[in-house]
């Protein structure tokens, strides 16, 4: 019933297309899906999960239960239709009633990963799946630290129609296979990731933490990020991008890096760092070719700067193993 698929989605191609921040970022990232479980439960029930890499994504398509992610006090409610992205190495507990002790998840994990789907006391009542994203393990933080705990997407939300749908289209390709459903599976469940980011960002960014992804919710920085996301290799000053953000250079200072937690010039030469790092990884592209496409007028400015910013060499970098960060 459920698919076990691992492939890198739809935001893979970064070079060919000019994207919008968000975007440009989990194209670098490569996420990489994998819809790897299911719940059926029914009666009283309580498992603890423990603390994962990578993000994980679940979604109620029946029933009623709660979650308590470790870090916050309150337990959420989650009902049908609605669900949530759990961000990395978090311990994180599901229930059918919040006061019920949690139980060990071993042999509920052992199920799902066994069967596909994992039982309980019969199933019924409530019905589970999960995703988890893979990312590679030098550019994830990337995205893991510019996340809460926990994002909370209930069915009821405003603007929430796109995921209501996908949910419906991945619940049918679930119970019902057909010719091609592990590719339309991947595409749904990055689909889910973009837009459960997008829904959050409109409707708690004052609760985010400070990082790239806070920046978008405002939208004179945003311009600003966008505009170096757009042109990493160009030249950028201070006056320059405070002009897109359409303030003055001393509020544009102040504002990007209350935001960002960063200045501005500091977030560019990152960016172009993250770029850097994915070309020596992806491709055999030489070092100095890299450099100069990034704005840099010498290999060994460039080396410079990327040592600083990714703690190593690039000729050091481009031989180390490729690492996935995943949810286990």
């Amino acid at each position: 019933m459920l698919l076990h698929v691992a492939a890198c989605g739809p935001l893979t191609d970064r070079t060919n297309h000019p994207m919008d921040p968000l975007s440009d970022v989990l194209s670098l990232l490569k996420p990489r899906s994998q819809l790897c479980a299911g719940l059926d439960a029914a009666g009283p029930w309580s498992f603890l999960f423990p603390a994962h890499e990578g993000i994980k994504f679940t979604a109620v398509l029946r029933g009623t239960c709660w979650g308590i992610a470790e870090g916050r006090d309150q337990p959420i409610r989650f009902d049908e239709g609605g669900c949530f992205l759990l961000n990395s190495g978090r311990r994180f507990v599901l229930a059918s009633d919040p006061a019920l002790p949690p139980g060990d998840s071993e042999a509920v994990i052992e199920a799902a990963a066994r069967d596909d789907i994992a039982i309980h006391n019969g199933g019924g009542e409530v019905f589970l799946i999960s995703g988890r994203f893979a990312f590679s393990s030098r550019h994830a933080p990337v995205l893991f630290e510019a996340l809460p705990s926990i994002i909370h997407v209930p069915r009821a939300s405003a603007q929430a129609e796109v995921l209501r749908w996908s949910l419906d289209q991945l619940g049918s390709e679930l119970r019902h296979p057909q010719p091609g459903g592990t590719l339309v599976s991947v595409y749904l469940v990055h689909l889910m990731l973009v837009q459960v980011l997008r829904l959050h960002l409109v409707s708690a960014s004052a609760d985010l933490p400070t990082g790239w992804f806070r920046a978008l919710s405002d939208q004179r920085i945003s311009s600003a990020v966008g505009a170096i996301h757009a042109e990493p290799a160009r030249r950028w000053t201070l006056e320059e991008l405070a002009r897109i953000a359409g303030v003055s250079r001393t509020i544009f200072a102040l504002r990007f890096k209350s935001l960002v937690g960063m200045t501005a010039m500091n977030y560019l030469t990152r960016w172009r760092m993250l770029i850097a790092a994915d070309r020596l990884r992806g491709s055999d592209e030489g070092i100095a070719s890299i450099a100069f496409s990034l704005g840099y007028e010498s290999e060994s400015a460039f080396s410079t700067a990327f040592k600083r910013t990714m703690l190593s060499s690039p000729t050091q970098y481009r031989r180390q193993p490729l690492v996935l960060m995943t949810s286990e």
